[in-house]
């Protein structure tokens, strides 16, 4: 309710903007027409289209707010103070713009709203309903479930807001701050033949989980302490961890290359050299084939883990979402010599002559590399999936 007022009376002020006073007075915007009059008004005391406007939306508004706190109060809901104290806190702050501007002397009388003094109802209002939203939140407390401690948390914040201080209400909201939070407890289960080092598998389950904490969300690797309840768990299951042998082989390919060696001069019938038309002796290209063949050694290994992560809910126990999960790291590397002539080689074939062959990555390096890659695919689950733990 306080939420929607506040909304109402933020539009209000913004209509208040555009269009003219008389306009927004025709449309019922009541207050839009005071603010936008009073804003006219200080800038041209005399214009009698905003003066009658400031005069009839003022009255009717005044009007209308008392005749709703009045319902109010006969209607006597428990809850209905925070709306009365928004009633008042509007009223309050109509009157001090509308001051700015008044009395105002028009057609032969004065134009003036007697001050009223809202302090008083504004403190008597506020104070019961932080009286409701305390004795609400305590009795939300009771329901024990998620959201209804969450909606306890909410209504002692505003008592708080409204009053400043209950006795133990900091308390209460603690506490129903603590059981309103749902907790993940993330865990990594290995279900395959390979064993891992502890160091190892607190690496993959190091997933910059604070990046996905919500306001009611919180997710875990370690439990902070044996009282700590879990709501939910999000298992990352290895089913099977492959590494391929160490593959090599050789691809054999002959290079040819046609370059430029030099020229020879181009002789007449009698064995003299031709000259061109400027005296200059007429030459001719010669080419010569180069040919070399490239021997290049090819290193493979690959490791594959696959998977999968599931999110169990435990009150009631449940699975409520599971998926297959995998990845995959692989090492190449490429070597060659050569045998003829080098020259017959692309720059890139000869880039190739500098690299030798290396020792292949042992089988837990793999798996480590890989693992680089299966926590990429375990952030993305749980980027997609945190709406099902809530």
């Amino acid at each position: 309710m306080k939420r929607t007022f506040g909304i109402l009376f933020i539009a209000a002020l913004l209509m208040s903007g555009c269009g003219s006073s008389k306009k927004h007075l025709e449309t019922g915007n009541y207050d839009a027409a005071i603010n936008k009059a009073v804003a006219e008004l200080r800038k041209n005391p005399r214009s009698s289209k905003d003066i009658e406007s400031l005069e009839r939306a003022m009255n009717i508004a005044l009007e209308q707010d008392n005749e709703r706190i009045r319902f109010l109060k006969i209607e006597g809901r428990a809850n209905a103070y925070d709306e009365i104290y928004l009633i008042y806190k509007k009223m309050s702050d109509r009157q001090a713009t509308v001051r700015t501007v008044t009395p105002i002397e028009y057609m032969g009388r004065t134009i003036l709203w007697p001050y009223v003094d809202y302090m008083q109802e504004m403190v008597i209002a506020k104070k019961k309903a932080a009286d409701f939203y305390f004795a609400h939140g305590k009795e939300l407390m009771n329901n024990g479930t998620k959201d209804s401690y969450r909606q306890a948390y909410a209504e002692f914040a505003r008592a708080r807001e409204y009053v400043g201080d209950y006795e133990g209400i900091d308390q209460m909201m603690q506490e129903s701050r603590y059981l309103g939070i749902s907790r993940a407890y993330v865990t990594l289960k290995n279900y395959s033949a390979t064993k891992f080092p502890e160091s190892f598998e607190k690496e993959l389950v190091a997933l910059d989980l604070p990046r996905l904490n919500s306001e009611w969300v919180e997710y875990y690797t370690s439990l902070p302490d044996s009282d700590t309840q879990i709501d939910y768990l999000v298992n990352i299951n290895l089913r099977s961890v492959g590494v391929s042998p160490d593959q090599q082989f050789q691809r054999d390919s002959l290079v040819k290359k046609t370059v430029e060696d030099g020229f020879d001069y181009v002789k007449d019938a009698r064995g003299n050299v031709l000259k061109d038309s400027l005296g200059n002796d007429v030459k001719v290209k010669k080419y010569k084939d180069l040919q070399c063949a490239l021997i290049q050694t090819f290193q493979v290994k690959e490791c594959i883990i696959e998977g999968d992560v599931e999110i169990i809910a435990l009150y009631p126990e449940k699975t409520i979402k599971k998926e297959p999960i995998g990845a995959s790291s692989n090492f190449e590397h490429v070597s060659a010599r050569a045998i003829g002539d080098v020259g017959a080689l692309s720059a890139e074939q000869k880039k190739l002559l500098q690299s030798q062959i290396v020792p292949f990555p042992a089988d837990i390096d793999m798996v480590l590399m890989c693992s680089e890659n299966l926590k990429s695919a375990i952030r993305g689950f749980m980027e997609m999936n945190k709406r099902y733990i809530n």
